[in-house]
Formats: structure tokens, C-alpha cells, sequence
């Protein structure tokens, strides 16, 4: 035996180690060895234009007009935008605009309601 852990995905024995995750080759699902991904979740603090804490799921306001890249649409001021989602990257935040789409926005452009 190896003494590496099955997939949790799918309980496969074959799994192996790839710097600092597991892959198993049957489902292709990666996992951490150290248990890091639930401390760097907890550790990411996303902050609006103002200071305010943001969340997944919060609903906030756009505090500057901005221009859709790609197209002759706008998002003006004050434009509120529900259920946000916060990722990684460049633009902090996922969501749906009414009348626009799917958009990525940086936390800088927005307030917390």
C-alpha cells in the first residue's frame, strides 16, 4: 500500500500526489494534502468601496457608471445588483445585472446596501 488516501469523489485507491494535491486519474478530482483550501476560503476578505465586509449572496449598489467592454451598453450609478458571488482574480465579484447579464465587477465600483 502506498498510504495514500482514497478519492473522496469516488473512492478510487488509485490516487496519486502532485506537489501539494492529490489527483485521482479515474474521476479527475484534485484535493488539497493539507487541508489549506478551508483556511484560505475563510482567510479571502473582499471589502466595497467604503470598508464594508462583502459576502456571498449580498446585494449592493454600483457607485460609478461603467462601460461594458465589448459593447455600447453602461451600468449607471446606482444600479442595484442581488446575489453576488465573490471569486478569485482581477474582478472579486460574479453577478447578474438586470438589462445587462452576466458581468464581472471589481469591489472597488460597488457599495454594500
Amino acid at each position: 500500500m502506498s498510504g495514500l488516501p482514497n478519492c473522496p469523489e469516488c473512492n478510487s485507491e488509485y490516487t496519486y500526489e502532485d506537489q501539494s494535491m492529490y489527483v485521482c486519474p479515474e474521476c479527475a478530482h484534485e484535493w488539497s494534502t493539507t487541508g489549506a483550501d478551508e483556511a484560505q476560503e475563510d482567510e479571502r476578505v473582499i471589502k466595497d468601496s467604503v470598508g464594508n465586509l462583502l459576502q456571498d449572496g449580498d446585494s449592493v449598489t454600483v457607485i460609478k457608471d461603467l462601460k461594458v467592454k465589448g459593447s455600447s451598453l453602461v451600468v449607471k450609478v446606482g444600479t442595484k445588483v442581488k446575489n453576488i458571488r465573490l471569486v478569485d482574480g482581477d474582478h472579486d465579484i460574479d453577478c447578474k445585472i438586470d438589462g445587462v447579464g452576466a458581468m464581472k465587477l471589481k469591489s472597488e465600483f460597488v457599495r454594500k446596501v
